[in-house]
């Protein structure tokens, strides 16, 4: 590991694994467990950094001085990215989906400060840059430039999300984790007993393609996985009244702040299925905080 990124991640907290007590679990007989992987950083927080650590190293050992991603005007990716890569001395350059806003959001406001270049592109050359998966493989990239595709999707980031499982140290049945890019849930799939069950939560619509690209990411096939997508809320960063309601009562119950795109609408869909018998009573389920919270400024607009 490099020393610049060593010494970085001595400044992370220790990821706890918090009981979630509530009535409607004790009714129905699950234990649900929440990996509070939103308290290792301040900023990157999450599966963020997961995804990035060994794709850091890399680019690191290769004497890479710019690493190129992609993401949206709130995106956690590249808001992570900026930080840990000034942190480590790395120049940034962030692609970003549509047309620049007249006010940029808070979260673009944070990756120019860290000296992010940003750049913004329509959505249909957006669209065409998720073809390219490998570190060297962007159209007219220069030496020292390391491009990283969209959500850190690549096969490093299924190693730092394989020292997260480990660190689950308790025997569970089933992992549920919510899905933008599915990289998260490829890293858990490759890295559990074949005996656990792990189920991914879409946060986007119409997002049949995610199969797909975890099988891809997959060195060998697993038959313990699947990926629930009927708890979208009607598109990724799409909301509801209901959805917002479930967020604020499990926060005043459990002292836990969750985000509407992705951890809200997880544990809105495992409540959800807990109350529709589809987990057999006796289960230990462990969910993945992923942090994100600074996507919550998007809302309070």
């Amino acid at each position: 590991m490099h020393p610049e990124l060593i010494k970085l991640e001595n400044q992370f907290n220790k990821s706890e694994l918090t009981r979630i007590t509530d009535p409607v679990l004790d009714q129905y007989g699950i234990e649900l467990w929440l990996k509070r992987d939103d308290l290792l950083h301040p900023i990157i927080s999450g599966n963020k950094w997961r995804k990035l650590k060994y794709i850091l190293d890399h680019a690191l050992s290769l004497g890479s001085d710019t690493i190129i991603s992609m993401g949206g005007a709130y995106s956690n990716h590249l808001h992570a990215l900026a930080y840990a890569s000034k942190a480590l001395g790395l120049k940034t350059v962030g692609i970003i989906r549509g047309e620049q806003p007249q006010t940029l959001t808070p979260t673009l406001i944070d990756m120019q400060d860290w000296g992010m270049e940003l750049k913004y592109v329509s959505r249909s050359d957006y669209r065409m840059l998720r073809q390219y998966k490998n570190w060297h493989d962007l159209p007219g990239i220069k030496p020292g430039q390391y491009w990283l595709p969209e959500g850190g999707a690549q096969d490093l980031a299924l190693q730092g999300v394989a020292e997260m499982v480990s660190e689950i140290t308790m025997p569970y049945d089933r992992i549920c984790v919510a899905c933008g890019t599915g990289t998260t849930l490829a890293g858990i799939i490759a890295a559990v007993p074949e005996s656990v069950q792990i189920t991914g939560f879409a946060a986007l619509k119409n997002a049949g393609f995610l199969i797909n690209d975890v099988e891809t990411l997959l060195q060998q096939p697993r038959d313990n996985w699947q990926i629930n997508m009927d708890y979208h809320f009607g598109g990724f960063a799409k909301t509801t009244a209901e959805l917002f309601g479930f967020i604020e009562d499990f926060e005043q119950t459990n002292a836990i702040h969750l985000e509407p795109i992705y951890t809200g609408k997880l544990l809105y869909a495992i409540y959800d299925l807990i109350k529709k018998h589809t987990f057999k009573p006796g289960q230990r389920i462990v969910a993945i905080h992923t942090g994100g919270l600074q996507g919550l400024r998007g809302f309070s607009q």
